[in-house]
């Protein structure tokens, strides 16, 4: 049966792309692709050979009713992004939402996600987080940010290079200095780097470095804050008290 396949590819190391998604884009009558370029190579490693057409954020309303009636029309489309997992951050929710109002099967596939091995390897507390993607550039970014001071599980965000030194300039201001965070850039790539430490160590770090590559920031939430520094207050009270 005709459907949408939304299929996640690798953030940068080829090799985790999954079995199922080399089937998939292999059996699929044509791929949705944000940048055909990109894709290309991609599925050209994979020696697959098919159908393409773009899907991105400039074009996406223009064209998600062809795809549409492309699947009605009996083709199987696979939906990708240039990495990663369609509609995180990136196109694809459109297409899915109108998909499911004509009715249409939609298949996600598990796959490659860039902000779960950086929360994992930040160190900080992964059982409840906040995923926020890419803070609002000017308007709006203000506001935002006064509303996530008090969230208390671990915060999520896509950053790109150029503003990473700002970014966490802002983060320290707003949530505190002590507050622990991470930047994590590359992920599967070659020059993958964690760097951990406090708002104002990464502030400082990155104001005149501008690092390369992709970039996510994980940021330790108000409530895990909380609890380290009273955590801290009663040991200071056990030891006052000769405990």
């Amino acid at each position: 049966m005709a459907r949408l396949y939304v299929v996640p590819t690798p953030v940068g190391n080829l090799e985790d792309i999954t079995l199922r998604a080399v089937r998939v884009l292999r059996e699929s009558d044509h791929i949705v692709a944000e940048d055909t370029r990109t894709s290309r190579n991609l599925l050209r490693h994979l020696s697959i050979s098919k159908p393409m057409s773009s899907y991105h954020k400039f074009n996406e309303h223009g064209v998600v009713e062809q795809i549409v009636q492309r699947i009605l029309g009996g083709q199987t489309v696979a939906l990708i992004s240039d990495a990663g997992t369609p509609a995180i951050s990136d196109p694809g929710y459109l297409l899915v939402n109108q998909a499911i109002a004509a009715g249409i099967d939609v298949e996600t596939l598990p796959g490659p996600t860039a902000f779960v091995p950086a929360l994992v390897d930040s160190g900080l507390p992964c059982d409840r987080f906040a995923f926020e993607g890419f803070l609002p550039q000017k308007k709006g970014r203000q506001t935002r940010l006064q509303q996530l001071v008090a969230e208390p599980r671990t915060m999520i965000f896509y950053e790109s290079p150029h503003r990473v030194g700002k970014t966490l300039g802002q983060f320290a201001e707003l949530f505190g200095g002590e507050r622990r965070g991470a930047v994590c850039r590359e992920i599967s790539k070659k020059f993958e780097e964690t760097v951990r430490g406090t708002l104002s160590e990464l502030a400082a770090r990155y104001a005149d470095k501008e690092p390369k590559g992709e970039i996510v920031l994980v940021i330790e939430g108000a409530g895990s804050a909380a609890k380290k520094a009273r955590n801290a207050d009663t040991a200071a009270e056990d030891t006052d008290n000769g405990r």
